[in-house]
């Protein structure tokens, strides 16, 4: 994919990199971002070819620092029913294939809202994370009041959101917004090591478990534990479990 102007797209051996292009910017997503996000991941999901993607932000400075706060400020009450940002970031979490985020820099506002989005966040040791909306008259609404919550708690959640504080990646470590701490100049091959150690899995059955997963978070147990075994009964019965199993029993390496 190419021709867009705000970010990079990559795929090699089934890992899609998808890298927001605008550093002088810190990475701040505006409209064009958005759509050209919307689009790339429609072809990456309609061709098949990518099974795992990593998020990362071009220049050392920020993965994603934010909205662009001279579009955001424009914006008005029909602006934000018309859910501009929150809808990318759920079709980003619904992704059929696992995704991580890569994170150097400072993540804060609508780039934090789009971390909690993947599947899994890999830090460099000088990130930075926040949801500082509240000093700007606005709250976190692109799914930041409730994807944060879920991922440190809610009291942690209220701290960040109701002080608009920045925090280290260590403390986002602790609190569980982030996965693994590296150094700086390692988050990208971290992240990578990650998603293909992920792709080793079996494909289908990654699918399912991030389905069942992410629906864990929305639903009662008992329809829970019911997405849980249709998913269950699917993979008995696919070809690559046979395969799998057939290699395990028989000591074939993969």
């Amino acid at each position: 994919m190419s021709g867009y102007k705000t970010i990079l797209v990559d795929v090699d051996d089934r890992l899609a990199t998808v890298t927001f292009n605008r550093p002088e910017k810190r990475n701040a997503i505006d409209r064009t971002m958005v759509d050209e996000l919307h689009d790339a991941l429609d072809g990456l999901v309609a061709d098949g070819v990518a099974q795992a993607c990593v998020f990362t932000g071009a220049g050392e400075k920020a993965f994603v620092g934010g909205a662009d706060i001279a579009q955001l400020r424009e914006r008005r009450a029909h602006d934000a029913l018309q859910t501009i940002n929150a809808a990318l970031f759920n079709k980003i979490e619904a992704l059929p294939f696992p995704t991580v985020a890569a994170v150097r820099g400072y993540c804060l506002g609508g780039g934090c809202e789009l971390s909690m989005c993947c599947d899994l966040r890999v830090a460099g040791e000088g990130a930075k994370f926040g949801q500082p909306e509240v000093a700007l008259g606005i709250i976190p609404a692109a799914g930041g009041t409730q994807r944060l919550p879920r991922l440190v708690g809610l009291g942690r959640a209220k701290d960040l959101v109701l002080t608009g504080r920045i925090i280290d990646a260590a403390e986002a470590a602790a609190m569980g917004l982030v996965n693994r701490v590296v150094p700086d100049d390692e988050v990208l091959s971290a992240s990578v090591e990650l998603a293909r150690l992920i792709l080793k899995n079996g494909t289908l059955a990654v699918r399912l478990a991030k389905l069942s997963l992410n629906n864990s978070s929305r639903t009662g147990q008992d329809s829970g534990l019911l997405l849980e075994q249709m998913a269950q009964a699917v993979l008995f019965d696919s070809d690559e479990k046979f395969q799998r199993m057939g290699d395990f029993l028989e000591r074939r390496k993969r």
